[in-house]
């Protein structure tokens, strides 16, 4: 999933009236004590600070400077603001703790609320509760706590605690556009009966000795209960009996082929016997295998692993785990060694548990991998769904039942003056980049080129485009070996021919070309910007490219999906549109509606993740965008997909994940209630009811986008 530099979190909006608390900001809050990013500030006619953004700025806004807040008697932070301009912005409002490390994550928590064109409201914004003091340094290797405990997922360190604020930032990311709005007032607020839920949880005052273990054999929190918590096999089993009769109720919808295309949307298209894209009356489309109109609705991670979780040093977590060697569940532990931000980073291989195969194994007994694939397919089919994402297991798509993507990876050597939170970016230039592509595009294809059911490929998640330049610059900086520096000079070279037409134009001294080659200097990028954007455009054009030919060599009937973009500069979206047959993006936010491609291009785009999530039934992280309720996860789950049906240039919304991950964690310590399954295979009845309400109905919303 879904590397992040920043987190943000998407909570409602609310307007409300509250005494009490913190005042952060307001208007006698000195104006030269902030700190403008890309944007100028000045005092409005009512008092409050006019931020005006730059058009190009990445995160404009404005830093408050070092402060030193006590919030620890405040559960909420609540903004008045205005939003001045035309069109909606999401403000992001940061808060820090100190020995903040964006790297882990840990020290820092970030919220977004959208505020609507032309409007004034007051924003409030959940903070997490502290952390038990009885229990500091025994919760680790998690994002979040019981109760939404905010840690830091890397060690046994607390994450943020707001109870030592250093700073505050408001920004907006990367809006591309100018905005204007204005602060009046920020105010940490306590809650009405001066304490949170989670301090009133009987939990909370546990001595260590008696909350822990504290998972129970199915997976999930022991010290609470809630609507659909499993407390025996039998009820496993009876789920299991409950879902079947729900399936045969609502079995599919109607006017679907058997691929869930639309066989009411008028004459076919052109069948090729493959997926593929097409844009009609001025919308795109998949069109599917036989002709008719498809619009992806799937999920990722459709599998039987979501809820692994490593045990290794935290043993004493965990309530009657069946012993090794038990013929029955012997095989759902494992091992693991992934986790690039984590508690258990450095640290080696690690022991861990499945409790997804575990549940499956209670619930359907020795045959449950071919029932569950059965149950699967039946759910997606039943649920309104038409795809089966990324990230899936091949022993369920095999069974061609569900259309499907498939993922392959880049790698090999990487460029070592980059950047980013799932690790540096690839040298599309190094032989072994072009050969690991050709090896991975070859051993994809062998099963899926000819497979009517396969719509494409995604290639590599979310890495780390930086902004304009960044990639080149990153080049200049790595040693001189570096395949892609190696171009880059060469190039240089060819343009100038004397080095010293080179240094009179980026102000450097250089006394040769191996001079340049072997330097770790960083360019000045405001006199060298030219030759920087030609070479960072070179990388983004080959990177694509390499990648292009190599799948369209093996599998030409196949769609290059694009690599999933969580960020990304102009550059590398006009490079993707270049070569990708669909562009993708992973987009956390309340809606994909302002999506919006480069001026002059005209893709179709695939959004690859989108999740919402609450810890109203004993997870213990929301995810990225956190929601009050599952009933407010499912209400925007049904707005999202219908606000992307209603965008002509999106065909398909893929939800993160399948199932919850694990209570406590998968390997870089994500453990996000963001299942269309709970832990224990069981359906999230308010989610799916919301999914059935937008899917059944998707073409006929569709079909009325002009």
């Amino acid at each position: 999933m879904r590397p992040f530099i920043i987190v943000i979190f998407f909570l409602a909006a609310v307007t409300f009236s509250r005494g009490g608390g913190v005042v952060l900001f307001d208007a006698e809050t000195k104006l030269d004590s902030l700190h403008k990013q890309s944007a100028t500030l000045s005092i409005n006619d009512v008092g409050g600070v006019l931020v005006v953004t730059d058009a190009d700025g990445h995160w404009p806004g404005f830093n408050m400077g070092e402060r030193n807040w006590n919030l620890a008697g405040c559960d909420s932070i609540v903004i008045d603001v205005t939003n001045l301009g035309g069109e909606p912005i999401n403000l992001n409002c940061r808060l820090d703790s100190p020995d903040i490390d964006f790297a882990s994550m840990r020290g820092t928590f970030t919220y977004s609320v959208t505020v609507a064109a032309n409007e004034t409201k007051q924003c409030e914004i959940k903070l997490p509760p502290l952390v038990p003091m009885q229990l500091v340094g025994k919760l680790f290797a998690m994002r979040g706590g019981p109760g939404g405990i905010h840690l830091s997922g890397t060690d046994t360190k607390p994450g943020f605690h707001k109870d030592a604020v250093v700073g505050l930032v408001l920004f907006l990311n990367n809006p591309k556009r100018e905005t204007r709005w204005c602060v009046r007032k920020i105010s940490a607020v306590a809650s009405d009966n001066g304490n949170t839920n989670t301090e009133q949880a009987a939990w909370f005052t546990m001595p260590p000795e008696q909350f822990f273990p504290m998972i129970d054999e199915f997976g999930q929190f022991k010290h609470s209960d809630w609507v659909g918590k499993v407390h025996s096999d039998d009820e496993l089993k009876q789920n299991a009996a409950l879902e079947a009769a729900d399936i045969a109720k609502q079995p599919s919808p109607y006017n679907r082929d058997k691929y869930g295309g639309c066989t009411a949307a008028g004459p076919k298209r052109n069948a090729t016997g493959h997926f593929r894209v097409e844009k009609v009356d001025g919308v795109w489309w998949f069109v599917d295998p036989i002709g008719y109109l498809f619009w992806s609705h799937g999920t990722n991670c459709v599998g039987s692993g979501n809820a692994v979780t490593p045990i290794t040093d935290r043993e004493f977590y965990f309530a009657n785990l069946p012993p090794r060697g038990d013929a029955r569940f012997e095989s759902c532990y494992g091992q693991g060694n992934w986790a690039p931000h984590n508690y258990y980073e450095g640290k080696g291989t690690y022991t861990t548990f499945n409790f997804t195969k575990s549940n499956l194994i209670r619930k359907y007994g020795g045959d449950w991998q071919n029932r569950f694939i059965e149950q699967t397919h039946a759910r997606l089919k039943s649920w309104g769904m038409n795809t089966i994402a990324n990230w899936s297991e091949p022993r369920i798509y095999e069974a061609r039942k569900t259309p499907y993507t498939a993922t392959m990876g880049t790698g090999g050597r990487y460029i070592a003056g980059s950047s980013g939170y799932w690790g540096h970016f690839p040298d599309p230039f190094a032989k072994e980049f072009v050969d690991l592509v050709t090896k991975n595009a070859a051993r994809l294809a062998a099963s899926t080129a000819d497979d009517a059911w396969c719509l494409g490929y995604f290639v590599d998640n979310e890495i780390s485009w930086g902004g304009e330049r960044s990639l080149a610059i990153a080049a200049c900086v790595s040693p001189a070996d570096q395949p892609a520096k190696i171009v880059f000079v060469d190039g240089l070279k060819a343009k100038y021919g004397d080095v010293a037409k080179l240094n009179e134009l980026w102000g450097t001294s250089y006394s040769d070309w191996n001079s340049l080659l072997n330097s770790s200097e960083k360019p000045n990028e405001n006199k060298a910007k030219d030759d920087l954007d030609k070479f960072h455009q070179q990388i983004c054009e080959q990177y694509f490219k390499t990648i292009h030919d190599s799948l369209k060599k093996v599998a030409p009937n196949k769609l290059y999906l694009g690599c999933r973009f969580a960020w990304a500069n102009e550059t590398a979206v006009r490079a993707a549109a270049k070569y990708c047959d669909v562009i993708s993006y992973n987009i956390y936010n309340k809606t994909p509606s302002e999506l919006k491609l480069p001026d002059g291009v005209d893709k179709p785009v695939v959004i690859g993740e989108f999740h919402f999530g609450a810890l109203d039934r004993g997870m213990f992280h929301t995810g990225l965008v956190p929601t009050k309720s599952q009933v407010d996860r499912a209400k925007h789950y049904e707005n999202y997909v219908r606000d992307a049906l209603n965008h002509k240039q999106i065909i398909g919304t893929h939800w993160f994940q399948y199932g919850d991950q694990a209570t406590t964690g998968r390997g870089d310590g994500e453990n996000y209630q963001i299942g269309l399954t709970t832990v224990t295979d069981t359906p999230y009845k308010e989610t799916i009811r919301a999914i059935r309400r937008v899917g059944y109905p998707m073409y006929e919303i569709r079909l009325k986008v002009k």
